[in-house]
Protein backbone atom coordinates (compact mmCIF):
# COMPACT_ATOMS: atom_id res chain seq x y z
CA UNK A 1 0.00 0.00 0.00
CA UNK A 2 1.46 3.50 -1.07
CA UNK A 3 1.32 5.72 1.82
CA UNK A 4 0.23 8.93 1.26
CA UNK A 5 2.90 12.20 1.95
CA UNK A 6 1.74 14.78 3.80
CA UNK A 7 0.23 18.04 2.07
CA UNK A 8 -0.27 21.35 4.13
CA UNK A 9 -0.79 24.99 3.95
CA UNK A 10 -0.23 27.81 5.76
CA UNK A 11 -4.34 28.90 5.35
CA UNK A 12 -5.06 26.70 8.45
CA UNK A 13 -8.82 26.54 8.81
CA UNK A 14 -10.61 26.83 12.19
CA UNK A 15 -12.36 23.91 12.10
CA UNK A 16 -8.50 22.10 12.02
CA UNK A 17 -7.68 22.59 15.68
CA UNK A 18 -11.31 21.16 16.13
CA UNK A 19 -10.36 18.00 13.56
CA UNK A 20 -7.08 17.06 15.50
CA UNK A 21 -8.04 17.52 19.11
CA UNK A 22 -11.13 14.97 17.95
CA UNK A 23 -8.69 12.68 16.67
CA UNK A 24 -6.08 12.56 19.44
CA UNK A 25 -8.65 12.00 22.04
CA UNK A 26 -10.41 8.65 20.42
CA UNK A 27 -6.51 7.91 19.52
CA UNK A 28 -6.36 8.13 23.13
CA UNK A 29 -8.88 6.10 24.06
CA UNK A 30 -8.25 3.21 21.46
CA UNK A 31 -6.20 0.37 23.58
CA UNK A 32 -3.72 -1.74 21.21
CA UNK A 33 -5.66 -4.52 22.05
CA UNK A 34 -8.59 -3.11 20.96
CA UNK A 35 -7.42 -2.55 17.44
CA UNK A 36 -5.98 -5.75 17.15
CA UNK A 37 -1.95 -4.76 18.05
CA UNK A 38 -0.20 -6.08 20.73
CA UNK A 39 0.66 -4.47 23.32
CA UNK A 40 4.57 -3.87 23.10
CA UNK A 41 6.82 -2.04 25.08
CA UNK A 42 6.03 0.46 27.86
CA UNK A 43 3.68 3.28 26.99
CA UNK A 44 4.25 7.01 28.33
CA UNK A 45 0.38 7.46 27.54
CA UNK A 46 -2.52 5.51 27.25
CA UNK A 47 -3.92 4.84 23.98
CA UNK A 48 -2.59 3.98 20.41
CA UNK A 49 0.81 5.60 19.70
CA UNK A 50 0.73 8.00 16.14
CA UNK A 51 2.62 5.14 14.58
CA UNK A 52 0.18 2.50 14.92
CA UNK A 53 -2.79 4.78 13.99
CA UNK A 54 -1.19 5.70 10.88
CA UNK A 55 -0.13 1.91 10.09
CA UNK A 56 -3.71 0.81 10.53
CA UNK A 57 -4.73 4.45 8.26
CA UNK A 58 -2.07 3.44 5.40
CA UNK A 59 -0.59 7.23 6.32
CA UNK A 60 2.62 8.44 7.23
CA UNK A 61 3.19 9.08 11.15
CA UNK A 62 4.06 12.53 9.95
CA UNK A 63 0.69 13.62 8.41
CA UNK A 64 -1.07 11.91 11.26
CA UNK A 65 1.16 14.28 13.75
CA UNK A 66 0.18 17.36 11.20
CA UNK A 67 -3.35 16.38 11.35
CA UNK A 68 -3.65 16.72 15.66
CA UNK A 69 -1.60 19.66 15.32
CA UNK A 70 -4.23 21.52 13.24
CA UNK A 71 -1.94 22.08 10.39
CA UNK A 72 -3.84 22.21 6.62
CA UNK A 73 -3.66 18.67 5.43
CA UNK A 74 -5.20 17.17 2.81
CA UNK A 75 -7.57 14.21 3.79
CA UNK A 76 -9.54 12.50 1.20
CA UNK A 77 -12.54 10.60 1.70
CA UNK A 78 -10.92 6.99 1.54
CA UNK A 79 -8.69 8.07 4.17
CA UNK A 80 -11.13 9.64 6.23
CA UNK A 81 -12.81 6.04 6.01
CA UNK A 82 -10.40 3.79 6.85
CA UNK A 83 -9.49 6.71 10.02
CA UNK A 84 -12.91 6.18 10.97
CA UNK A 85 -12.64 2.68 10.80
CA UNK A 86 -9.50 2.60 12.53
CA UNK A 87 -10.80 5.04 15.62
CA UNK A 88 -13.90 2.73 16.02
CA UNK A 89 -15.68 5.78 15.77
CA UNK A 90 -19.69 5.31 15.95
CA UNK A 91 -21.95 6.52 13.38
CA UNK A 92 -22.45 9.79 15.05
CA UNK A 93 -18.74 10.17 15.84
CA UNK A 94 -18.22 9.27 11.82
CA UNK A 95 -20.31 11.96 10.73
CA UNK A 96 -18.54 14.73 13.27
CA UNK A 97 -15.21 13.91 11.58
CA UNK A 98 -16.54 14.34 7.90
CA UNK A 99 -18.04 17.58 8.95
CA UNK A 100 -15.13 18.53 11.00
CA UNK A 101 -12.64 17.48 7.52
CA UNK A 102 -14.85 19.33 5.74
CA UNK A 103 -15.93 16.24 3.18
CA UNK A 104 -18.74 14.73 2.60
CA UNK A 105 -19.55 11.61 4.28
CA UNK A 106 -20.22 9.14 1.51
CA UNK A 107 -22.35 6.76 3.32
CA UNK A 108 -24.85 9.83 3.86
CA UNK A 109 -27.83 10.61 1.14
CA UNK A 110 -27.68 14.33 -0.23
CA UNK A 111 -30.48 16.02 0.63
CA UNK A 112 -31.76 19.31 -1.42
CA UNK A 113 -32.36 22.21 0.36
CA UNK A 114 -36.30 23.88 0.19
CA UNK A 115 -38.45 26.41 2.37
CA UNK A 116 -38.65 25.51 6.33
CA UNK A 117 -42.52 27.52 6.68
CA UNK A 118 -44.08 24.06 6.65
CA UNK A 119 -41.46 22.79 8.96
CA UNK A 120 -41.83 25.43 11.72
CA UNK A 121 -46.20 25.63 10.94
CA UNK A 122 -46.25 21.59 11.54
CA UNK A 123 -45.35 22.47 15.71
CA UNK A 124 -49.22 23.76 15.75
CA UNK A 125 -50.75 20.27 14.45
CA UNK A 126 -49.39 18.48 17.39
CA UNK A 127 -51.65 18.22 20.47
CA UNK A 128 -48.80 17.76 22.64
CA UNK A 129 -45.15 19.27 23.64
CA UNK A 130 -44.06 20.23 20.06
CA UNK A 131 -41.31 22.63 18.90
CA UNK A 132 -38.25 23.12 16.61
CA UNK A 133 -34.29 23.80 17.29
CA UNK A 134 -32.15 25.04 14.48
CA UNK A 135 -28.21 24.67 14.17
CA UNK A 136 -27.89 26.76 17.25
CA UNK A 137 -30.90 24.61 18.93
CA UNK A 138 -32.68 27.83 19.62
CA UNK A 139 -36.62 27.05 19.59
CA UNK A 140 -37.68 28.85 16.08
CA UNK A 141 -40.73 27.58 16.83
CA UNK A 142 -43.06 26.23 19.79
CA UNK A 143 -46.58 24.75 20.74
CA UNK A 144 -48.42 26.43 23.94
CA UNK A 145 -48.04 22.89 25.57
CA UNK A 146 -44.14 23.12 25.16
CA UNK A 147 -43.76 26.60 26.43
CA UNK A 148 -46.08 25.69 29.00
CA UNK A 149 -43.78 22.55 29.35
CA UNK A 150 -40.15 24.58 29.40
CA UNK A 151 -41.72 27.35 31.80
CA UNK A 152 -42.10 29.84 28.29
CA UNK A 153 -38.23 29.28 27.99
CA UNK A 154 -37.23 31.73 30.36
CA UNK A 155 -33.09 31.73 30.43
CA UNK A 156 -32.95 33.42 33.65
CA UNK A 157 -35.91 33.37 35.37
CA UNK A 158 -36.95 36.33 33.42
CA UNK A 159 -38.62 37.53 30.23
CA UNK A 160 -36.34 36.21 26.92
CA UNK A 161 -35.54 39.09 25.07
CA UNK A 162 -38.58 39.02 22.42
CA UNK A 163 -35.99 39.96 19.18
CA UNK A 164 -34.21 36.58 19.57
CA UNK A 165 -35.47 32.95 20.05
CA UNK A 166 -35.10 31.24 22.93
CA UNK A 167 -32.41 28.54 23.18
CA UNK A 168 -32.48 25.27 24.58
CA UNK A 169 -28.76 25.38 26.69
CA UNK A 170 -29.06 29.03 27.68
CA UNK A 171 -32.66 27.50 29.37
CA UNK A 172 -30.79 24.33 30.53
CA UNK A 173 -28.06 26.11 31.91
CA UNK A 174 -29.19 29.63 32.99
CA UNK A 175 -32.32 29.02 34.65
CA UNK A 176 -32.23 27.25 37.81
CA UNK A 177 -35.73 25.93 37.65
CA UNK A 178 -34.53 23.80 34.56
CA UNK A 179 -32.34 21.71 37.34
CA UNK A 180 -35.64 20.93 38.88
CA UNK A 181 -37.82 20.51 36.06
CA UNK A 182 -35.71 18.09 34.47
CA UNK A 183 -35.51 14.34 36.12
CA UNK A 184 -31.85 13.77 36.45
CA UNK A 185 -30.60 16.80 34.84
CA UNK A 186 -26.69 15.83 35.34
CA UNK A 187 -26.95 12.75 33.24
CA UNK A 188 -29.63 14.58 30.22
CA UNK A 189 -26.81 17.75 30.37
CA UNK A 190 -23.96 15.41 29.18
CA UNK A 191 -26.17 13.99 27.09
CA UNK A 192 -27.45 16.98 25.74
CA UNK A 193 -23.91 18.54 25.14
CA UNK A 194 -22.60 15.49 23.47
CA UNK A 195 -25.42 15.47 20.92
CA UNK A 196 -25.21 19.09 20.31
CA UNK A 197 -21.31 18.97 19.61
CA UNK A 198 -22.27 15.83 16.75
CA UNK A 199 -24.95 18.09 15.60
CA UNK A 200 -22.57 21.38 15.13
CA UNK A 201 -19.99 18.83 12.96
CA UNK A 202 -17.76 21.36 11.48
CA UNK A 203 -19.89 24.43 11.54
CA UNK A 204 -18.23 24.97 15.64
CA UNK A 205 -15.97 27.79 14.03
CA UNK A 206 -18.77 29.83 12.42
CA UNK A 207 -19.58 33.17 14.29
CA UNK A 208 -23.49 31.75 15.46
CA UNK A 209 -22.02 28.97 16.87
CA UNK A 210 -19.07 29.91 18.68
CA UNK A 211 -20.51 33.25 20.22
CA UNK A 212 -22.79 30.83 21.36
CA UNK A 213 -20.41 28.43 22.60
CA UNK A 214 -18.38 31.07 23.80
CA UNK A 215 -21.11 32.48 25.95
CA UNK A 216 -22.60 29.26 27.36
CA UNK A 217 -18.69 28.50 28.27
CA UNK A 218 -18.29 31.92 30.35
CA UNK A 219 -21.71 31.75 32.20
CA UNK A 220 -21.49 28.56 33.30
CA UNK A 221 -19.01 26.37 34.69
CA UNK A 222 -20.96 23.15 33.93
CA UNK A 223 -21.13 23.16 30.55
CA UNK A 224 -17.85 24.50 30.13
CA UNK A 225 -16.61 21.07 31.41
CA UNK A 226 -19.35 19.33 29.71
CA UNK A 227 -17.97 20.74 26.14
CA UNK A 228 -14.32 19.90 27.27
CA UNK A 229 -15.17 16.30 27.31
CA UNK A 230 -15.39 16.49 23.48
CA UNK A 231 -17.87 13.59 23.55
CA UNK A 232 -19.92 13.40 20.74
CA UNK A 233 -23.55 11.18 20.78
CA UNK A 234 -26.26 10.42 18.52
CA UNK A 235 -29.70 12.07 19.59
CA UNK A 236 -31.44 9.58 20.81
CA UNK A 237 -35.58 9.27 21.88
CA UNK A 238 -36.91 7.62 24.28
CA UNK A 239 -38.83 8.81 28.26
CA UNK A 240 -38.24 11.96 29.47
CA UNK A 241 -39.37 12.51 33.16
CA UNK A 242 -40.62 16.61 34.10
CA UNK A 243 -41.29 17.55 37.96
CA UNK A 244 -43.10 20.16 36.60
CA UNK A 245 -43.98 23.37 39.30
CA UNK A 246 -47.82 23.31 38.33
CA UNK A 247 -48.70 19.89 36.74
CA UNK A 248 -46.42 17.82 38.84
CA UNK A 249 -44.26 15.22 37.65
CA UNK A 250 -45.11 14.39 33.95
CA UNK A 251 -43.86 11.61 31.90
CA UNK A 252 -43.28 11.37 27.76
CA UNK A 253 -42.21 9.56 25.14
CA UNK A 254 -39.18 11.78 22.84
CA UNK A 255 -39.27 11.71 19.26
CA UNK A 256 -37.20 13.64 17.17
CA UNK A 257 -37.24 13.58 13.23
CA UNK A 258 -35.13 16.04 10.94
CA UNK A 259 -36.61 17.65 7.88
CA UNK A 260 -35.82 15.36 4.88
CA UNK A 261 -35.20 18.50 2.67
CA UNK A 262 -33.97 20.79 5.32
CA UNK A 263 -32.17 18.53 7.91
CA UNK A 264 -30.78 21.48 9.43
CA UNK A 265 -34.50 21.79 11.40
CA UNK A 266 -35.32 19.80 13.71
CA UNK A 267 -39.15 18.73 15.24
CA UNK A 268 -39.09 17.26 18.98
CA UNK A 269 -42.10 16.27 19.95
CA UNK A 270 -42.93 14.81 23.56
CA UNK A 271 -45.47 12.19 23.24
CA UNK A 272 -47.89 10.56 26.19
CA UNK A 273 -46.75 7.07 27.30
CA UNK A 274 -49.17 4.83 26.48
CA UNK A 275 -49.26 1.95 28.64
CA UNK A 276 -49.72 -1.94 27.67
Amino acid sequence: MSIPAPTTSTDAHPGNRLLGEFIRLHRNRLSPASAGLPATGRRRAPGLRREELATLCGVSATWITWLEQGREVAASTKTLERLAQALQLSAAERAYLFELARRRDPSEPIAPPKAVDVVLRCVHAVEHPAYVLNQRWDVVAGNAPAADLFLDWQADGTEADSAEPPNLFRFLFFNPQARVLIENWPVRSKRLVAEFRADCGGRLHTPPLRALIEELSARSPEFDALWKLNDVQEREGGERGFLHPRNGRLVYEQLTLRAALHPDYKLVMLLPLTTA
